[in-house]
């Protein structure tokens, strides 16, 4: 589930954080909408259980006193925060988007991508640090 949730955020970086500053407007408020009515409903899903069944991990751990059991820890927790700068940054950045048409878009729309871009860029590799912790809690379990 974890593979699962980094993949999706690792997914948008990877093909389109480099470019977004190529789109115009139009491009851009087209592949926020066709991200956000591709991943909205999904997500509310899948990040739940996968946080979930994280803590179940990190609950029945058998040997909680290990360097394993603390990587397993720092994986939940990671994956935490990149739940938290889902909802507190990301979601609500991508609903004002949303509301934005070609000719009602803010004049500062390009600040607000650069935001939500930088958001999206800690929150993948909170996600990717987070998928490395938790294997190697697992490679390193005795």
């Amino acid at each position: 589930m974890l593979m699962l949730v980094t993949g999706i955020f690792w997914g948008p970086w990877f093909s389109l954080h480099r470019s977004l500053k190529v789109f115009n407007i139009e491009e851009f408020i087209h592949i926020v909408k066709t991200l956000a009515g591709n991943l909205a409903v999904p997500m509310r899903i899948i990040m739940p259980l996968c946080i979930f069944l994280m803590l179940l991990s990190v609950w029945f751990f058998p040997q909680k006193n290990s360097v394993a059991f603390y990587l397993n820890l720092v994986a939940f927790c990671l994956t935490v925060i990149s739940l938290i700068i889902t909802i507190v940054v990301e979601v609500p950045i991508v609903n004002q988007i949303k509301e934005w048409t070609t000719s009602t878009f803010p004049s500062n729309w390009e600040t607000i991508r650069d935001r939500w871009v930088k958001f999206h860029v800690v929150r993948t590799f909170a996600a990717i640090i987070s998928f490395a912790c938790f294997s190697a809690s697992i490679l390193f379990q005795n």
